[in-house]
């Protein structure tokens, strides 16, 4: 009984893999919006970057500009929770910002 199951198994993987189906992705390719979350995701990570190695001020650019950017994709796409997140992120790494140069 148990290997009937086994065998099951296998005959759908099988034919899983030998599948014709093709899978669209919905995300464009190479429009403005899709440059601009790139860009913006890799000002992120860059963010992280600095972060890990102790420089703040590098932090604070590269998030700002990462974040900007997936607020104004998160404005094409009419997506809001992306605006409303990244809108907020802006806002208080520019309050980090002012604190790091000003001491506010």
């Amino acid at each position: 009984m148990e290997t009937n199951s086994y065998k099951q198994k296998l005959d759908d993987k099988i034919k899983e893999l030998n599948s014709t189906r093709v899978y669209k992705k919905i995300t464009p390719l190479h429009t403005k919006d899709w440059y601009l979350k790139w860009v913006a995701s890799a000002f992120i990570l860059l963010a992280v970057c600095f972060r890990s190695v102790g420089i703040p001020e590098m932090d604070l650019w590269f998030s700002i500009v990462g974040t900007f950017g997936w607020a104004v994709v998160g404005y094409l796409w009419h997506d809001r929770a992306l605006l409303l997140l990244n809108g907020v992120l802006v806002t208080l790494l520019m309050m980090g910002l002012m604190k790091f140069y000003y001491g506010v």
